[in-house]
């Protein structure tokens, strides 16, 4: 969605690019939508809202779906234990961490302009793991403090990934290789850090690393709606922004364009969503890779969507719990592990496909 200013002196608007459809907005000025964007983010809506009354059905006992949504309506029905106080809150966690799990990795990418960049790759999550198992080693585990800790952690690991990576700039494969290098001392701090810990702050720390929603409910849920409620100004600043992060320096200066601000604000944007959406489930890896680059791909726009990145976030995550839980029951997997099973091996096309496309010329 891009702002556009009002029409002129003669009436005429300004002109609209080739798929796009142009909002009014009274006499302040329109709005363009990308047309098939708006038409991915109505199916993936409407995808997620078909996974959400699908894992809402499913589990020890199945309720029927008429059931499922005469809870979600507030209406009276003789699941609502079930559906309303069991299994919902566990859904609406994980609703909102692939949500902020996908913005978070576009606008990473966005700014490194490479798809290999997603804060699971390059250390965000990763710091953000290690400080909140340092602090459920040291006796603090309320759950309302954890995904504050767990940001105070991604932003010092986003920060140390940039001082490494800065030679005169800000390569993206310098970036993303030092980002990797982060990931792995982190990790391993982070095991460390369960070594020193009793027992079941480690069992509970080992569950948490591997990214899950088991027990999750809505005092995970709070502090990460609450931030991304907070954030929803920064984020439509961010839709705009991003077409002026796409560009060069010298593009970008004779724009007038604070490309430095500007890359500024959406990395800080992004490390903070992916740090607070770790600290209330865990690192659930490749979300953050996947989701942004599915939405691309399926929109086909010039820049990464927002929306459509938190949507795919969310169905991910949504299909990869609903896996997790009854793929081998009654056992109970991390939803981290299903959504690894994908990303391990879509990363590593990646990295195989821009190998070749810079061994090969103009692939």
């Amino acid at each position: 969605m891009t702002y556009l200013p009002p029409a002129g002196p003669s009436g005429r608007s300004p002109v609209r690019p080739a798929g796009h459809t142009v909002v009014r907005a009274g006499h302040r000025g329109s709005f363009l939508l990308h047309r098939r964007a708006l038409a991915v983010a109505v199916v993936l809506a409407v995808l997620l809202a078909a996974a959400v009354v699908a894992s809402l059905c499913v589990g020890e006992s199945y309720v029927a779906p008429g059931e499922v949504v005469r809870v979600l309506l507030g209406l009276p029905s003789p699941d609502e234990l079930v559906v309303g106080t069991l299994r919902l809150p566990r859904l609406v966690t994980g609703v909102l961490v692939g949500a902020a799990f996908g913005v978070s990795g576009a606008l990473i990418q966005t700014v490194a302009r490479n798809p290999l960049a997603s804060p699971d790759v390059i250390g965000v999550t990763h710091g953000a793991g290690a400080a909140t198992v340092a602090a459920m080693t040291f006796g603090l585990t309320s759950y309302a403090v954890l995904p504050y800790v767990s940001v105070v952690g991604g932003l010092l690991a986003a920060l140390l990934v940039y001082v490494l990576a800065w030679r005169g700039g800000l390569a993206a494969s310098r970036f993303v290789l030092v980002g990797i290098g982060i990931s792995v001392a982190l990790g391993s701090l982070a095991r460390l850090f369960v070594t020193k810990g009793d027992y079941l702050v480690a069992q509970q720390a080992k569950t948490w690393l591997t990214g899950s929603l088991n027990g999750r409910g809505y005092d995970q849920a709070a502090p990460l709606a609450t931030v991304l409620v907070l954030l929803v100004p920064f984020l439509l600043w961010a839709a705009r922004a991003q077409r002026g992060a796409a560009f060069d320096e010298d593009t970008a200066t004779a724009l007038g364009i604070g490309l430095g601000r500007v890359r500024l604000g959406l990395s800080v944007l992004g490390v903070v969503l992916a740090s607070v959406a770790t600290g209330a489930a865990g690192p659930v890896d490749f979300v953050a890779l996947l989701a942004p680059q599915i939405a691309r791909r399926l929109t086909r726009t010039p820049h990464i969507p927002l929306m459509c990145s938190a949507l795919m976030g969310a169905l991910i995550v949504v299909v990869a719990d609903l896996l997790a839980r009854r793929l081998l029951a009654p056992l109970e997997l991390p939803v981290g592990v299903f959504t690894a099973l994908v990303g391990a091996p879509y990363l590593m096309w990646l990295i195989v496909s821009a190998r070749s496309s810079r061994t090969g010329g103009t692939a």
